[in-house]
């Protein structure tokens, strides 16, 4: 299993009238704890996507526990919980207030996509390779 954190502090503008973070917004949080996750690996969304790959969103699910608020420093827990294989990768989140409670915990599946057709295509190599040392045996 594959496990990165990164740190969001929540600004005002992310709030609603009732102060609690506006619950599109975790979209963008989880977006960055996936680009972060890949980039501590030495992946790069802007590089895959110049070598003609995208990676779009297949499904997105969410549940909500509890409220977080502007100042908040929040961690996300951005988690490959299984080597991805095929077209498809799966990204799990959870978001943990400075308390260390889960406010927000969220799954996204992505396929990998040519650019230059909108098909989907296998995995890049890269990326298994950069995952497969946190799925050996004994980890």
């Amino acid at each position: 299993m594959y496990v990165y954190e990164n740190k969001i502090r929540v600004r005002y503008a992310e709030t609603d009238r009732m102060g609690y973070v506006y619950y599109g917004n975790y979209a963008a949080y989880f977006e960055s704890g996936r680009v972060e996750a890949l980039r501590s690996l030495g992946l790069s969304y802007k590089v895959m996507e110049e070598q003609g790959i995208m990676l779009p969103v297949l499904s997105y699910e969410v549940k909500y526990f509890k409220p977080a608020f502007f100042d908040d420093v929040l961690t996300i827990r951005t988690t490959v919980n299984e080597i991805p294989t095929g077209t498809r990768i799966t990204f799990h989140y959870e978001c943990l207030n400075e308390q260390n409670i889960s406010t927000t915990q969220a799954k996204t599946s992505h396929v990998f996509v040519k650019t230059s057709n909108g098909r989907p295509c296998p995995i890049p190599q890269d990326i298994i390779e950069k995952l497969s040392p946190f799925f050996n045996k004994g980890n």
